[in-house]
């Protein structure tokens, strides 16, 4: 068996740990986090490291270097997904990593650094609305208050984490010092590589994001008496404003992007009430910082004016922000060497979504490796698909990385 065919046999047994009966949606200390770290450390040993789960409920397992005082190179992404996800978003990191070691600790052979491999309990950020919360604590970027977000049904994360069996008071001491790189696989969740026919690609940075929650409050009334002129609709003049979204980030000549990914009226709404107030929420990224700050200025403007013009009130909260990070130029290089070192051409390309690695880049040169998604690119969706052959290249691009790198 290949590592590709193993990675996406792996990948679907991970798949059957889900808390939604007929989709995949596995979220931040669960029953089925706890599963399916359990599964990932337990394939971690077969492969010849330690491991184990931490304080935050991240798995880790160490495969130790040549030598007791080895630096430390770290890997890893995310095992938890968005709701109704696919199969290799986070997991792919993990499990290829998991490859490597197995076939390093095959040959006996140990690298001169010690090799730790992380499953982060938390990057999506589904259940308590903080992202990246393995990853940022690793960093020593974690901060108290977010202990106390709240899920849906109220449990605070500092509940729950002690439920699982975490320890909120260790959490300091995952912060990771002297760390000599970190580098990250991860399924592209784009076009780029399969309109490019390569395997592979070479990640030269992560766009940064702002996301802001909107509120607009118009006038509620009678679907059937109130005309037209006087109309107070807080439905219409937030979807004018979602369009305006669109628009103007698609007149950018930059990489810049926007999304309106949520919008829901009141109450839910009726047939025949005009709607009163509506809530939405944007998501801005680009991998230029000025560029996606000078786009969060323009569009406040543009939306306040639209409000203005229609008679309703907004709210503009912009609540979370990821500054862009590019990659290490020496990483790069490295990861293309290992790419050219397969046959197969370099393709340099920057990533629009969120990764760990975005954390892990505060403390450590960082460098990420993307590998091909099929059917059109798509991702956070059950259609996401890996070829096994794919994946087996991706895996043996990292292999050669780890034997070739000098931190």
């Amino acid at each position: 068996m290949t590592f590709g065919e193993r990675i996406l046999e792996r990948a679907e047994c991970l798949a059957a740990f889900t808390e939604d009966e007929g989709r995949l949606t596995r979220t931040y200390l669960t029953p089925m986090h706890r599963k399916a770290g359990e599964q990932i450390a337990a394939w971690m040993r077969e492969a010849g490291m330690q491991a184990s789960f931490d304080a935050l409920g991240n798995v880790v397992g160490r495969y130790e270097g040549a030598t007791a005082d080895a630096p430390v190179v770290l890997t890893g992404s995310h095992m938890d997904t968005v709701v109704d996800a696919g199969r290799y978003d986070g997991v792919f990191g993990i499990l290829t990593a998991i490859e490597c070691v197995a076939d390093l600790a095959k040959r006996g052979k140990r690298l001169p650094f010690a090799f730790e491999v992380a499953a982060f309990g938390d990057e999506e950020g589904v259940r308590f609305g903080v992202t990246m919360i393995g990853s940022r604590a690793f960093a020593g970027r974690f901060r108290p208050e977010m202990l106390e977000a709240r899920d849906k049904d109220g449990v605070s994360l500092r509940e729950a984490l002690t439920a699982f069996g975490g320890n909120p008071d260790e959490i300091p001491g995952l912060a990771r010092k002297g760390i000599a790189a970190f580098v990250e696989s991860h399924i592209e969740q784009g076009p780029v590589l399969l309109d490019d026919n390569l395997s592979v690609g070479v990640v030269t940075s992560i766009a940064g994001s702002y996301r802001v929650k909107a509120k607009v409050t118009g006038l509620a009334g009678h679907a059937g008496t109130v005309r037209m002129p006087g109309r107070r609709d807080a439905l219409m003049a937030a979807a004018e404003m979602a369009l305006a979204v669109e628009a103007h980030c698609a007149a950018q000549p930059h990489e810049l992007v926007g999304t309106v990914g949520k919008l829901a009226v009141a109450g839910g709404g009726a047939t025949n009430v005009i709607p009163g107030s509506v809530e939405f929420t944007v998501d801005l990224r680009s991998g230029d910082d000025a560029v996606r700050r000078r786009a969060l200025r323009e569009l406040e403007d543009k939306l306040f004016a639209v409000a203005k013009r229609r008679s309703v009130a907004l709210e503009w909260n912009p609540f979370f922000e990821l500054q862009a990070m590019p990659c290490d130029p020496r990483m790069q290089a490295a990861l293309a060497a290992s790419i050219d070192a397969q046959g197969i051409r370099v393709r340099h390309l920057p990533s629009g979504a969120g990764h760990d690695a975005m954390e892990l880049a505060h403390v450590a040169p960082m460098a990420m490796l993307f590998v091909r998604c099929g059917n059109g690119g798509i991702s956070h969706h059950p259609s996401e698909t890996l070829a096994a052959s794919d994946a087996d290249i991706a895996t043996s691009v990292l292999l050669h990385f780890l034997e070739s790198y000098v931190p």
